[in-house]
């Protein structure tokens, strides 16, 4: 693999790859994003209920925690040339189904079902992790995952003025049919200019499918505890859509039902972790083949305060400087939706930031300052009144919000160099946890003021600070077995 300068101003070899795989993270999103900025004319037009929004809104990332466990095993089998042209090809159907629907229950079902573009994400850092060698890893990482992610950025500036061009009521439907033509023909664009590895590299591939594979009982045991917060998370999300919470979509027979179903699921899930490892572990591996579950899950904790609380934050921060700054500064909800997106919008510099720094000056190190500073950024934030001069509030926000990203783009510096052949599972499950994050703070914020939600957030990101601090440093090589039974000693630092 060759250590050339990353040149983004190129168009061939490993610079081509990651051009195409962030524009397709970027569809993706753009697609799984495309209802937020028309959400009012679309109730106008379907005749909604705020009620029904907040379910539609739920629904969008219900699908999208089992998704990403599921397309991590799916990116490692089949490889991401594949998967992300498959993802991308099928998730303009419920795209279509979407724009098209007549009521709120086609509407539901549709939303639903685009929960599964969410887990776009987690391909492309299979194939950037094939791409680029160990010291540039964190950088090509965090450009691809920092430049895809503002798709719904994209998504929210470019679908109104689509829908106005387009014109008349039903201008909202052809801008959302839109992004659904866009990831079509992306996928096929795709699917005929890259490959999955550079010529003449391995893809390497799980031994066996269905769940990770680990190297010591006592790590098997480990990552059965650590499934269960994303059953635990389908559960939450039930909940919130039963009519244990006064939401009519689910009923309690229903919900019952479905609990039952998830962890039904979760039972099948342990049977399937203990099935792939038992007989490898009838006999210790060589010291060589091993890797420390350790690694993922807590880098898993990582994800679940950076990513977690980003989901969070900006789905509150438009309305919370809103409620803030309407009465003592005068904004406008324009207004306050722009300053909100602030914070996403730091996306674009600081995700590729932490992943350059992982690169240059240690993983474990710049995981942690991201962590502490975005501690300390929400703590701030919990201080911001009406009183705040908008200026300082702004900066506060986007200082956490650099911290926040930075911290995602180091965290996903380091999944790359656990296990090479079972990265797409180990980025599911990290990304996962980042999801599960977003669930649990959102519920948190149902029940408490914004302060008490950003002191949360930043007193559970000082317990995960101590976690990361037991993260072994990536160094040394990573070995993957030819398909011959010759080994190949994969460079990690």
């Amino acid at each position: 693999m060759s250590y050339e300068k990353l040149n983004l101003l190129s168009f061939s070899g490993k610079t081509k790859i990651l051009h195409m795989s962030w524009l397709a993270f970027f569809i993706s999103f753009m697609v799984w994003f495309n209802h937020a900025p028309l959400m009012l004319v679309i109730a106008k037009t379907l005749g909604l209920t705020s009620a029904e929004i907040k379910i539609i809104l739920i629904l969008n990332v219900a699908l999208t925690i089992p998704a990403r466990i599921i397309i991590g095993v799916l990116v490692d089998k089949f490889g991401p040339k594949r998967t992300y042209s498959t993802l991308l090809a099928s998730s303009s159907i419920p795209c279509f189904m979407f724009a098209f629907a007549n009521n709120f229950e086609q509407l539901a079902l549709a939303r639903f079902l685009l929960g599964f573009v969410g887990a776009g994400f987690v391909i492309g850092i299979r194939m950037v992790g094939e791409w680029f060698p160990a010291k540039q890893v964190g950088l090509a990482e965090g450009i691809y995952g920092g430049w895809g992610n503002f798709g719904s950025a994209a998504a929210a500036g470019a679908l109104p003025i689509l829908s106005l061009m387009y014109g008349g009521d039903e201008g909202w439907r052809y801008a959302i049919a839109s992004t659904g033509i866009i990831a079509l023909v992306y996928s096929v664009i795709y699917f005929f200019n890259v490959s999955d590895t550079p010529k003449g590299s391995t893809y390497f591939k799980p031994k066996k499918s269905g769940a990770m594979e680990v190297t010591t009982k006592g790590d098997m045991y480990f990552y059965i505890v650590m499934t269960i917060p994303l059953y635990l998370a389908l559960t939450l999300l039930t909940w919130k859509l039963s009519s244990a919470v006064g939401v009519n979509l689910v009923s309690m027979p229903f919900a019952v039902g479905i609990y039952i179903a998830i962890w039904v699921l979760f039972s099948y899930n342990v049977y399937k972790i203990i099935h792939v490892n038992k007989e490898s572990l009838k006999r210790p591996l060589a010291e060589i083949h091993r890797y420390k579950f350790k690694q993922v899950a807590i880098l898993d904790a990582a994800y679940f305060i950076t990513f977690g609380s980003e989901l969070a934050v900006v789905s509150m921060l438009p309305l919370f400087f809103f409620d803030t700054f309407h009465i003592s500064q005068g904004i406008t909800m324009v207004q306050a939706g722009l300053l909100g997106g602030s914070f996403a919008f730091i996306n674009l510099i600081a995700r590729p930031t932490g992943g350059w720094i992982s690169d240059k000056f240690g993983r474990k190190l710049t995981l942690s300052i991201c962590i502490l500073g975005l501690s300390a950024g929400y703590f701030a934030m919990s201080f911001i009144t009406p009183e705040f001069s908008l200026i300082s509030a702004v900066l506060i926000t986007m200082s956490c919000s650099f911290f926040v990203s930075g911290g995602c783009g180091a965290v996903y510096a380091i999944v790359p160099l656990i296990k090479r052949r079972m990265t797409g599972q180990i980025a599911g499950m990290v990304g996962a946890y980042g999801n599960v994050g977003g669930v649990l703070f959102l519920t948190l914020l149902s029940f408490v003021s914004s302060e008490i939600f950003f002191m949360v957030i930043a007193a559970v990101a000082l317990i995960i600070l101590i976690t990361v601090q037991f993260i072994d440093e990536p160094k040394g090589h990573m070995a993957e077995i030819q398909d011959d039974g010759t080994v190949e000693m994969i460079e990690l630092s």
